[in-house]
């Protein structure tokens, strides 16, 4: 009984080794498609895609989201000729708020490129006790997403609507604290996680 077992097993591997050449396969003939090759790499936009964003106006760059980092793109904005100081300030931050708000183009979108901030938001300038640098949002910077407040403290601090220094003030529209903010690289790294660093301001 031992000794025709073995047989048996002997003459079977033969045979299915036949049956598998028989039925063609090979293993440089496995199927291998995955679908098109990506068209652009992620996150990367294309000269024609840059050079339609920058309309007549102020050359301005404003902070998207594309994947879990910010980065810029080119925008411009309307600003009035002999426009003062002050006045040009909110003028720039009301453009850049809007250029956040904006969807973005097909080309951004086919890049990967977001942005979490809503339309309908204002900015105006500072009240009778504020800072002359301070701006204030119709919604409370708290209230913002961590992903929208990265995007406007980053356009704002790359702007003509920072200080010096490239820190932003801001405060929301009922009174509440003004506070100053930073756009660090870790908060264009991570705007999920790292909040842009911030501080009261205490000197009005």
């Amino acid at each position: 009984m031992t000794v025709r077992r073995r047989y048996g097993s002997a003459v079977a591997l033969p045979l299915l080794g036949l049956l598998l050449a028989g039925c063609g396969i090979r293993a440089t003939e496995v199927p291998t498609d995955f679908g098109a090759a990506p068209s652009r790499v992620p996150c990367t936009l294309t000269e024609t895609d840059v050079s339609t964003q920058a309309a007549r106006g102020v050359p301005v760059q404003v902070f998207l989201l594309c994947g879990s980092s910010l980065v810029t793109v080119d925008r411009a904005v309307q600003v009035p000729d002999g426009t003062a100081d002050v006045q040009r300030r909110v003028i720039v931050a009301q453009g850049l708020l809007d250029q956040l708000a904006e969807s973005p183009s097909s080309g951004e979108r086919d890049a990967g490129y977001t942005t979490d901030v809503r339309g309908g938001m204002t900015v105006s300038g500072p009240r009778a006790r504020d800072p002359k640098d301070a701006l204030r949002l119709s919604n409370s910077p708290a209230d913002l997403t961590s992903y929208a407040l990265a995007q406007i403290v980053c356009t704002f601090s790359d702007s003509a609507a920072a200080e010096g220094d490239g820190s932003v003030i801001l405060g929301g529209p009922d009174g509440t604290p003004l506070r100053r903010y930073e756009c660090t690289d870790d908060v264009r790294t991570d705007p999920g996680t790292k909040a842009p660093p911030s501080s009261e301001v205490t000197d009005s």
